[in-house]
């Protein structure tokens, strides 16, 4: 297998030209290059998953080589059903933060939060020299650096399609690629173990909205002069065939718009560019004002629009509050819940929460999008009570819609043949998902010890002749609880649960003059206490006595330190408690001393 050929191009340092904070200014940054990274026979390259390995979500991946990393994609996901309270979901990057001075650079493969909502983190634990990304992920990272004050952490370059560059040792290059998002990349990371095809996000989309059009030329040619691993996207690949085309829902829309007798509220995700842009040029088709409710989705169009990926004149988009001064039938509200968040402004209409909106009978709801694993409960809970108000909603993969930007079973199987791999990465999916993929890429001529399925944290080590999984870095997951990063932990999680699903029981006493005083205060909440129970009922009595006479029992014995004594109370409650109510309820003790 041939690899890496070169033209004898110069490499050569590239001005660009950067706006930031409305000022203007001509750095002088990464090098323009080539391509050519000399293979150097024997060279451990390591390629780790940090996040997006056996699960959907927080795409975060390490390229190291030659003592230097570069980071592709810092992303985020969104909590499961089982961490209460919790708003994002972030990986562990704390192997990142130990090897922060051979961190060079960052790329981005596209805009959507799973591969850019993790970088903000990032930079407030360590500096990133460079960021290239596609200048739609660009626009919106600068909007995040701005509002967390970290535009000094880093410099942003916006890359172009066919454009390679430097970082250290290695050498990427951009290969335009279709999917939900505009300003969607592949990578080709030269390195010196030879090419790896990043595949980033992607699907197979013939007829694009926006006239982009997927470089198959380019990964083709990679493929001719040799690649020496593929790392591709598994999200849709328990599907078969090919996704449709982003072009197809255009139809089914306008069908709904031209039906609908009064207000249209549409939802899709707020990264969905060409989805939006299609949803903007109905509402111009049918003569609609469009309300947008959310500012991730009002920032994408902005961005958008300054950078040509939308059109629309001025007069289009209005207030929230001019909603109610127009016609119902002039009207569509463009908002963001398309997973059911409780949060959201569609979840608060359907319950009655939203200050402005109130759903009607006459109103067309659509669901522009597809449940995201885990979502599923949350979006028919929406649904559900937007049907109980009267409204006709349109809603579910029969549709039409929606369409996903992830490549089915034969855009895989293409993506395989096109590049020609010797070594196989499944990636971005749940294990069931990856497992299928490399099945696939042995049906396309991977040797079958040639596929590597991996968890995050492996270290998958390349060189010029071979690949093996060699070892383990840090890797998990960080929860976030409004803006604290990493003050949740599991622990607390399993407290949440048990305070859902046992209640809790709190005791407060004090101890006074060596002995505790009597009537602690028992209090229970989310308890089942028999019927006759009531604050001062049997168990509640019992309670009380177990902790003033284990209290008293250790004072007798001369244990005077606090904390030991807290947890031959917790011990004595909770053979009490299993004994009478055959429950685990979280235990809140606290005891004075007063002298």
């Amino acid at each position: 297998m041939t690899t890496n050929k070169t033209n004898g191009n110069t490499e050569k340092k590239v001005r660009k030209i950067i706006r930031r904070d409305d000022k203007t200014v001509v750095v002088t940054s990464g090098e323009e290059s080539n391509g050519h990274v000399t293979i150097m026979p024997g060279e451990k390259v390591k390629v780790i998953p940090l996040g997006g390995m056996c699960e959907i979500g927080k795409n975060t991946w390490i390229i190291e080589s030659q003592n230097e990393m570069v980071i592709i994609d810092g992303g985020l996901a969104f909590p499961s059903d089982g961490m209460p309270g919790v708003e994002i979901v972030l990986p562990d990057i704390s192997y990142l933060v130990q090897n922060r001075n051979k961190i060079k650079g960052l790329v981005i493969t596209h805009g959507h939060e799973d591969h850019i909502g993790g970088i903000v983190p990032m930079l407030k634990q360590f500096d990133i020299p460079i960021i290239y990304g596609p200048s739609l992920a660009i626009g919106l990272l600068e909007e995040k650096l701005k509002e967390a004050q970290l535009t000094d952490k880093t410099t942003l370059i916006k890359g172009r399609p066919r454009q390679t560059f430097k970082i250290g040792s290695l050498a990427f290059t951009y290969v335009r690629n279709t999917h939900s998002i505009a300003d969607s990349f592949s990578l080709i990371i030269h390195t010196p173990a030879g090419k790896i095809v990043h595949s980033g996000d992607f699907k197979f989309d013939f007829t694009p909205v926006d006239g982009e059009f997927f470089d198959v030329y380019t990964l083709a040619k990679a493929g001719e002069d040799g690649v020496i691993m593929l790392i591709s996207d598994s999200t849709n690949v328990e599907r078969e065939g090919y996704t449709p085309s982003e072009r197809s829902v255009y139809k089914r829309l306008e069908e709904e718009f031209h039906n609908a007798p009064g207000r249209i509220v549409i939802t899709t995700f707020a990264s969905q560019v060409h989805r939006i842009r299609q949803i903007l040029d109905i509402c111009q088709k049918v003569e609609r004002k469009v309300a947008i409710i959310g500012r991730s989705m009002l920032t994408l169009a902005t961005i958008s629009r300054e950078l040509g990926h939308m059109k629309f004149p001025d007069g289009l988009l209005i207030n929230l509050d001019d909603v109610n001064k127009l016609p119902d039938e002039k009207i569509v509200i463009l908002t963001t819940g398309s997973q059911g968040e409780p949060l959201s402004a569609l979840t608060r209409m359907a319950f009655d929460e939203h200050r402005q909106i109130s759903i009607q009978p006459k109103d067309t709801i659509i669901i522009s999008a597809t449940p995201i694993p885990g979502n599923e409960r949350a979006v028919s809970n929406v649904v559900n009570a937007l049907s109980a108000k009267g409204a006709h909603v349109v809603y579910g993969r029969d549709a039409g819609v929606h369409v996903s930007g992830h490549a089915c079973k034969e855009e895989q199987r293409m993506l395989l043949n096109i590049v020609k791999p010797k070594y196989f990465l499944p990636a971005h999916g749940e294990y069931r998902m990856l497992v299928l993929h490399g099945k696939i890429g042995v049906e396309c001529g991977v040797d079958p010890n040639n596929v590597f399925l991996m968890e995050n944290g492996d270290v998958l080590e390349l060189t010029n002749e071979s690949a093996k999984l060699n070892g383990q870095v840090p890797a998990g997951i960080i929860m976030v609880d409004s803006t604290r990063i990493g003050d949740i932990d599991e622990q607390i999680i399993e407290q949440r649960h048990k305070l859902a699903s046992e209640g809790l029981l709190s005791i407060m006493t004090t101890i006074q003059n060596g002995e505790a005083l009597p009537e602690p205060t028992v209090e229970a909440k989310g308890l089942v206490l028999a019927q006759e129970d009531t604050t001062h009922g049997q168990f509640l009595t019992d309670a009380k006595k177990t902790v003033m006479n284990t209290i008293n029992e250790n004072l007798k014995k001369n244990i005077k330190d606090i904390e030991q004594i807290k947890e031959k109370v917790k011990a004595e409650l909770t053979k009490l408690i299993h004994k009478e109510l055959k429950r685990e309820p979280l235990l809140q003790i606290v005891i004075l001393e007063s002298k």
